[in-house]
């Protein structure tokens, strides 16, 4: 394929398809596709609820249009997967999604056409699960009449300094000529570099691990909160005096949620166990950053029982319900399972977070967001997420709590001064 005929449509516009879908119609004529009608006007209407790209950045991108037909996916010659891959209420990999997007691709792909995928995926996924979908629908032979790629999607939610083209990316394809025409489609947008890697299965697994590494070292900082919290040690404090040494990975304990580290992990975990190993410290670090949000609860009433608060009918509020800081992602966030530990104690919460949508919210989770904060409201209050509104506000965040309101910081936002509030 001629990388000057190329042709674009990215299936899927969530926080990794639509930054991709912008960059690529700098070069090449783009398409983007979603199966969610609203998520297409809004687009059309120059607007991104996943606040990833600007109402700038979307007029500024001519060749670039939107559309829920898939009959105009027909006219793209490279067509990019970027659905997403969650887990089900088993904690394994549920991928119905990338499944129907290959029987999608089946239904448009032409000869010469080259699918590239992107979803995190256990290795082999692609080769093993999605491509013979597009063979058995299309009818076409794989690596004679199409052809495919891998590349792990690298965006980092609510990052500005570091967007997609800043962010090196690893390549794949299925032939050798293939991974070379991957590497250099990518090569024209990605200006932090390629790395080609030498399969798509170690594409694939590169990904995983990437995700399952930082679930692991987050999984040992938890551990440590939890044992230092036993011996009466500030485990921010024993962070920053570890740091001071230059390879200390200064990590900080917290929940685990997202689509990637929380969930991720759980992918290698299945494709391990169907081979025949047992991947101990990977499922061993999943259970303790599942289990983190009883650990915080447990914290924060022993706290309050320690100034003598009544716990069943306390009022508290936690800030922040997105998965992390200065984004609207919701999915899988481990907030949740913070509110329903402190729920089971017999307390009332409050949610206030202004990155989150309260419509998805309640679609989702069902709970409902106050739109403001009362003062002198709460007998205690969980800073749960580091959005730069909460930081902004720094010690105010005392005005709405009562007298002798419990203040549990998760994520190191107010100032030491204060020993009274309570740390991880």
């Amino acid at each position: 394929m001629q990388m000057e005929n190329t042709k674009i449509a990215i299936l899927g516009l969530g926080y990794v398809g639509l930054p991709l879908a912008v960059a690529f119609s700098k070069y090449f004529p783009t398409l983007g596709f979603d199966i969610k009608t609203g998520r297409i006007e809004e687009l059309k209407q120059g607007k991104d609820n996943t606040r990833e790209v600007s109402e700038a950045e979307l007029a500024a991108a001519p060749n670039l249009t939107f559309s829920c037909n898939e009959d105009d996916l027909k006219a793209a010659n490279v067509l990019i997967v970027t659905v997403p891959t969650p887990i089900d209420d088993h904690r394994q990999p549920d991928l119905t999604p990338l499944v129907k997007a290959s029987e999608m691709l089946g239904r448009v792909v032409n000869k010469g056409d080259v699918v590239i995928y992107e979803s995190t995926v256990y290795p082999g996924a692609t080769e093993e699960e999605c491509i013979p979908v597009v063979e058995k629908v299309s009818g076409l032979v794989f690596n004679q009449d199409f052809y495919a790629g891998y590349s792990p999607e690298r965006i980092n939610p609510g990052d500005k300094e570091r967007p997609v083209t800043k962010i090196m990316k690893v390549t794949s394809g299925s032939t050798p000529d293939i991974a070379d025409f991957v590497d250099q489609l990518y090569g024209t947008i990605i200006e932090a570099g390629t790395h080609k890697a030498s399969s798509i299965k170690v594409a694939e697994a590169s990904k995983i691990i990437e995700n399952t590494q930082r679930d692991v070292n987050i999984a040992l900082i938890n551990e440590l909160s939890m044992i230092f919290s036993l011996l009466g040690i500030d485990t921010h404090d024993v962070i920053e005096a570890a740091a001071t040494k230059w390879n200390f990975i200064k990590l900080q304990p917290g929940l685990v949620g997202g689509h990637c580290i929380g969930v991720d992990p759980y992918y290698l975990v299945h494709k391990s166990m169907s081979v025949g190993h047992i991947p101990d410290m990977i499922r061993k670090a999943r259970e303790i950053n599942d289990g983190m949000a009883r650990f915080v609860a447990s914290k924060l009433i022993k706290a309050m029982i320690h100034k003598g608060q009544l716990i069943k009918g306390a009022k508290v509020l936690v800030m922040g319900m997105t998965f992390k800081e200065n984004c609207p992602d919701i999915r899988n966030t481990k907030v949740i399972d913070l509110i329903t530990e402190l729920k089971n104690y017999g307390m009332t919460v409050d949610i206030y977070d202004p990155y989150a949508d309260p419509e998805e919210v309640v679609l989702e989770y069902g709970l409902n967001l106050i739109k403001n904060i009362s003062e002198l409201e709460y007998d205690a209050i969980i800073l749960a997420v580091a959005h730069e509104s909460f930081k902004q506000l720094g010690d105010d965040v005392y005005k709405f709590g009562k007298n002798g309101c419990t203040l549990l910081d998760m994520k190191n936002i107010l100032s030491d001064k204060d020993s009274d509030v309570v740390r991880l």
